[in-house]
């Protein structure tokens, strides 16, 4: 049976799951050709830059919540950038159908988001002289090989993000941070590549338009 591309992932010679697809937009993929000129979109819950959008979110609710007041203004700020990293992936997937343009400004308003939150997360580490964990770091390397636990989730995380150690929660999160942002870049990157392949949905329906004429003349 052949491998369905709505998944968003692609299965190996050796059966495991590879993100190239979680990197490339449904809308990206061209349509059969009976499909009309709307390509298949939204499917935004099987991309890997949503999934780990989704716990760096859940992860600074949770952080929000035990280490900052309320009433500090910083929190607010966090959370809406934490959302604000995550749903624009959704509304990015959700667009693509009709707006490949739309798709490519939110997906980069997502990694403007996670790059905001980055900061912050930075700002309350020096400002608590927390060292950010290097590359070699043990607890680095473990994260990177939890990072790549197959359908990874809040769970996944949640001994680390709720970890009594501030400096370890908040290298946790910063650590998924990271991860989010190579993911939205190189999805940016591919949907930059698709653009200038494949066109928007003005191309798309000029094409469709043709087709369906020379298929009608095809019968005269």
């Amino acid at each position: 049976m052949p491998e369905r591309v709505t998944k968003g992932t692609k299965t190996t010679d050796k059966g495991h799951r590879s993100p190239l697809l979680s990197l490339k937009s449904l809308a990206s993929l061209a349509p059969a050709d009976d499909a009309g000129f709307i390509p298949p979109h939204g499917g935004y819950e099987e991309l890997i830059s949503f999934q780990k959008a989704r716990i760096v979110y859940d992860g600074t609710v949770r952080f929000c919540e035990r280490l900052l007041k309320k009433s500090d203004r910083t929190y607010d700020q966090m959370v809406q950038a934490a959302r604000s990293g995550k749903q624009n992936i959704l509304e990015g997937s959700q667009a693509s159908g009709t707006s490949k343009e739309m798709e490519i400004k939110l997906t980069n308003v997502a990694r403007a988001s996670q790059e905001e939150l980055l900061e912050d997360y930075r700002d309350f580490m020096r400002a608590r002289k927390i060292e950010e964990w290097t590359p070699d770091h043990r607890y680095a390397q473990r994260l990177r090989r939890l990072n790549r636990t197959p359908g990874a989730n809040y769970d996944t995380f949640k001994k680390g993000i709720e970890h009594p150690d501030p400096a370890i929660c908040a290298n946790v999160i910063v650590g998924l941070i990271k991860v989010t942002n190579y993911l939205l870049d190189q999805q940016l990157r591919r949907l930059e590549q698709d653009f200038l392949k494949e066109g928007g949905l003005r191309e798309r329906m000029t094409r469709a338009r043709l087709a369906a004429r020379a298929k009608q003349g095809g019968w005269q």
